[in-house]
């Protein structure tokens, strides 16, 4: 997973807050065993009466105010996706205004979904629905800790580390650079994109009813803070930010790094688990991700979601 911090204007925010806004009839009071109940009935356990909470809980989303997820527009925000000749669209995208409320620059999230793989589709869209709900969760836990261990110690210690949010496994796929530091305000919600992440890719593989095997789906995340973006992806799926040039023309600026298998650090990862990476005679371009002993499955990109062998 890479993850990028960015300010506009230099300014700083003191606090990443959240309230206990009520949102929908089935996400109330904001407290991480709720959004646990929630995440439960959303992965499907627990056969008909699961699968029955499934569609209440999916039509609760689909009420929340300020959640777009389909070819509209907003105050704010613009969603768009149009179907390929490859048949199905796996795209799924996401704005979600007033994220978490309680803030004076309440936060917006934005994600973007590429699915592949026979249900490619149904992995975009459960991330879509899903890894919105995770994020809340962990920030809300992240905050408490850090709110009971500044009450105990009477301050932060003002800057970490991106390596001290490491697993208990040391993976590697969960940093960023080694040197990169977070502003003290947005510790936690770094903490919560990786922990997200990861249970994100945990729901998937525990999923009763999504076939994860040979399919699966890029991320990319971002929260608007104010005129801060914190981004999170994974996969080749890119986040671009359109700014003003000094004659006042638009300028594309790419703001995260597409995660291709042959990027050296991501070749290196790979071939550290005993995978290959090479591209096919016919395609030489693409460079692909393959199995120790198999050609398969031949992912053009080095990270997603699902893909699980």
């Amino acid at each position: 997973m890479g993850i990028c911090y960015s300010s506009a204007d230099g300014k700083r925010k003191t606090e990443w807050e959240t309230g206990n806004d009520k949102v929908g009839a089935k996400l109330k009071k904001g407290t991480s065993g709720d959004f646990a109940t929630f995440i439960s009935k959303l992965s499907g356990g627990g056969g008909a009466a699961a699968t029955a909470a499934v569609v209440a809980e999916e039509q609760a989303l689909r009420q929340i105010p300020g959640r777009l997820f389909a070819n509209g527009a907003s105050r704010i925000a613009s969603l768009y996706t149009q179907q390929g000749k490859k048949g199905t669209n796996q795209d799924a995208m996401i704005v979600w205004e007033n994220f978490s409320a309680g803030s004076d620059a309440s936060p917006t999230f934005c994600g973007v979904f590429d699915g592949h793989g026979p249900y490619g589709h149904m992995v975009a869209r459960k991330v879509r629905d899903a890894l919105p709900i995770l994020l809340r969760s962990q920030l809300e836990t992240e905050l408490e800790n850090d709110q009971n261990h500044a009450n105990e110690n009477g301050n932060f210690e003002g800057m970490r580390r991106f390596d001290d949010f490491m697993d208990e496994d040391g993976c590697e796929s969960m940093e960023a650079e080694d040197t990169d530091k977070v502003p003290e305000m947005y510790v936690p919600l770094k903490k919560s994109i990786l922990k997200a992440f990861k249970l994100m890719d945990k729901e998937l593989k525990l999923h009763p009813t999504i076939d994860c095997f040979c399919s699966g789906t890029t991320a990319v995340a971002l929260i608007k803070q104010g005129q801060d973006l914190i981004i999170g992806n994974v996969g080749d799926s890119r986040a671009v930010l359109a700014t003003r040039d000094k004659d006042n023309a638009l300028v594309a600026v790419q703001l995260t790094v597409d995660l291709k298998p042959n990027l050296p650090r991501e070749a290196a990862r790979i071939q550290k688990c005993k995978g290959r990476v090479f591209a096919l005679q016919d395609e030489p371009e693409v460079a692909r991700v393959w199995l120790p002993n198999s050609d398969s499955p031949g992912l053009a990109m080095a990270r997603a979601f699902g893909d699980f062998f």
